[in-house]
């Protein structure tokens, strides 16, 4: 082990490691008095849900919870599929078969979208992105969370995530926490055949729960099929009455083709093929990943907690993805490993609710980049050896300076390196973030927040050269940095004796410099060069509305709106080269919903669902414009005490359109950029818990 490994592992074993408690409010909790903390050694679901509200609820931005339940009763494969309603992010799939493009407020909008940087992806508080902000590789699997929380921008400092989107923490479940032995079945169109069966026990202090999954899907396009096979575990011991340890495993073999993409004219012909080099080339997306994590909490008393965690993720990584012969091929074989820590401490003082805490993570790539034949010779072209290091430390408080009102602020510290051998690249990053905000309680149920914070995110180690024409070789690109302006407002309500309706709404503004944006080079097929952009703007409406009205005198029977609502503002800001331009990617009008009848007593529902999405550009310069789309389809389900059923119809109306594509500087009206969306589907499931 290097001495930098040694480091994140003292850190965690010896540092005084720090915690953001989530305050458990009584039901009848006073408006303007902050929650009280209540140290329980065993939650239920409902106990850890109520936990993940209060701590949304001390937040003065965009803060969203997912239930795990919810996404049982509709069909779920990613986490685009879990996004689904989360105001602020826009998700596409299309390229494989569970993985998705994911921009939260502007993350990720360029050529090397691939990275997926942008979102810190954590699991039960320990990272499952590389510490460079990179999630190239995987993405957690949303059926194997009992809830997620995401954090939009600059509202992750709750978590020390230094990423221009913010954070994503899904909550594994536990036998202590209440997760119910069951088994899930999902079949559906093109060859999609999923499953996955739960066991938990507790005996004493001890609680074990092993889940294993398997998915076979063809894909709606051809060299699109998938083979993944799961396993995921963890192993409670209580210690005693205040101290809990908890040990994680995960095993992923996931064996994908990928479809390549398409010319406009390709999609319009016949939307399911495949593009010819993805075929001949065998283009594959293959990843088997293994992760051990410990997650060890002190509940001090009832007003302060401390725990420390420690993970280690080892990604294997064969990745054909570029074959144009005899110019240039691209197979990536590589080997990814993250060891990461966190310290958490929270202390309750009076009118302050303190959080301090620190993550510490190093992650190397070891391997080569080879030109190849399909089946037969590889020859290396570039040894890979990558590294990276990121430590984030931060602090917070929580004041309740006066009935109803409470100021949140604090600070966020990030030092972190990276280093390309390759190319003799190496540099360090280094950046202090303050924050502050504002919640005004409005009732019990209701509030308005505001906050002003920094962004801050320095290059992954796939963009790490400055590459704009002219430059002097060898430059590293600045870090990403700038402000946000946020406010809003979230809460629910009951009106009349029997209706009731919910909201979450932020708009904000950032005002970015050096934003890092990449574009394809036309001589190196595969490849991008990167660039600084002096000032962008990232600014947005983000709306999630929903309500639930009763039919009648009965409120046994009931329709549910909900709608989630993103308008999005992205430019260049006086560029020397693109001016006002919009930049590419994601749409300025994203809208999905849906409306269901519920009927209370039996469990039964049904409804009609939409998606309406806007036009978006492809290129920096703004002359490939790629269509808007609207989608309509079906959801059904029945509930029952030990079990439920649902179907899912997707896109019935068959419409061709494009779920996501690649970016260019100036794309060409015949450029093959093109990523077709689900054609018309069916999706039937079952859960059985016993």
């Amino acid at each position: 082990m290097n001495r930098s490994s040694c480091a994140v592992l003292c850190a965690a074993v010896l540092a005084p490691c720090a915690f953001a408690q989530t305050p458990t409010p009584a039901p009848a909790e006073v408006a303007g008095q902050l929650p009280t903390v209540v140290i329980k050694a065993r939650h239920d679901a409902d106990e850890v849900r109520a936990e993940l509200e209060a701590e949304q609820a001390l937040t003065p931005g965009g803060v969203s919870l997912v239930d795990g339940e919810s996404l049982r009763q509709r069909s779920v494969v990613s986490v685009g599929d879990m996004l689904r309603y989360v105001p602020g992010l826009w998700t596409a799939s299309g390229s494989t078969g569970d993985s998705s493009f994911i921009s939260s407020r502007g993350s990720n909008l360029d050529a090397t979208n691939y990275d997926g940087n942008g979102i810190k992806y954590l699991q039960d508080g320990l990272p499952v992105s590389a510490a460079d902000g990179n999630n190239h590789n995987r993405q957690p699997n949303p059926l194997a969370a009992s809830h997620a929380v995401v954090a939009r921008g600059a509202n992750a400092l709750t978590y020390g995530a230094s990423t221009l989107g913010g954070a994503i923490d899904f909550t594994t479940p536990t036998a202590r926490d209440g997760a119910p032995n069951e088994l899930l079945l999902n079949l559906g169109s093109h060859g999609h055949r999923q499953g996955s069966v739960t066991l938990g026990k507790i005996v004493g202090t001890f609680d074990g729960l092993v889940s294993a999954e398997t998915r076979h899907y063809d894909g709606y396009r051809r060299h699109q099929k998938q083979e993944r096979n799961s396993l995921y575990a963890n192993g409670g011991w209580q210690l005693n009455d205040a101290v809990h340890t908890r040990f994680y495993a995960t095993y992923i073999d996931n064996q994908q083709q990928l479809p390549g993409v398409l010319t406009r004219q390709q999609w319009l012909d016949d939307p399911k093929q495949a593009q010819a080099a993805a075929v001949a080339g065998n283009y594959r997306y293959n990843v088997e990943t293994w992760r051990l994590a410990n997650r060890t909490v002190w509940d001090i008393d009832t007003d302060s907690k401390l725990t420390l965690g420690l993970s280690y993720e080892n990604q294997q990584l064969y990745h054909p993805i570029v074959y144009a012969p005899p110019f240039f091929s691209l197979l990536i074989d590589t080997t990814q490993r993250t060891l990461g820590s966190t310290v958490r401490y929270q202390r309750r003082m009076g009118a302050h609710d303190l959080l301090v805490g620190m993550n510490l993570a190093r992650t190397t790539v070891d391997g080569g980049n080879f030109s190849y034949v399909p089946g037969g010779a590889q020859t290396l072209t570039t040894a890979v050896a990558n590294r990276a290091s990121q430590l984030e430390l931060f602090v917070m408080d929580r004041w309740q300076f006066a009935p109803d009102w409470t100021a949140v602020y604090g600070a966020q510290g990030v030092s972190t390196s990276r280093e390309v051998r390759a190319s003799s690249l190496k540099g360090d990053f280094n950046s202090i973030n303050p924050r502050a905000g504002l919640i005004r309680q409005l009732s019990p149920s209701s509030q308005l927040f505001a906050n002003v914070s920094r962004v801050y995110e320095a290059p992954t180690l796939y963009e790490l050269q400055d590459e704009t024409p002219g430059g002097p070789p060898n430059t590293l690109l600045e870090a990403m940095r700038g402000t946000v302006f946020e406010v809003g407002a979230r809460g629910k309500q009951e009106f009349g004796q029997k209706h009731r309706w919910n909201w979450d709404v932020a708009v904000y503004h950032t005002r970015l410099r050096n934003e890092i944006l990449s574009r394809d080079d036309p001589g190196a097929p595969g490849t991008s060069l990167s660039i600084n952009a002096d000032r962008t703007v990232h600014a947005g409406i983000e709306a999630l509305v929903g309500a639930s009205f009763a039919l009648g005198g009965s409120s046994a029977h009931r329709i549910e709106p909900l709608v989630n609502l993103t308008f999005n503002r992205f430019r260049f800001q006086g560029d020397a080269i693109y001016g006002n331009n919009v930049l590419p990617a994601a749409p300025k009008v994203a809208l999905k919903g849906e409306v269901l009848y519920r009927h209370a007593a039996t469990g039964f529902f049904f409804g009609p669902t939409f998606d309406l999405v806007s036009s978006r550009f492809a290129d920096f310069s703004n002359t490939y414009q790629v269509d808007s789309y609207a989608l309509w389809g079906l959801r059904a389900g029945w509930t029952g005490k030990d079990w439920e059923v649902f179907a899912e119809a997707r896109n019935l109306a068959n419409r061709n359109y494009v779920s996501q594509f690649s970016v260019r500087d100036v794309a060409a009206a015949n450029a093959a950029i093109l990523s077709p969306g689900e054609s018309r589907s069916l999706y039937v499931g079952a859960r059985f818990k016993f």
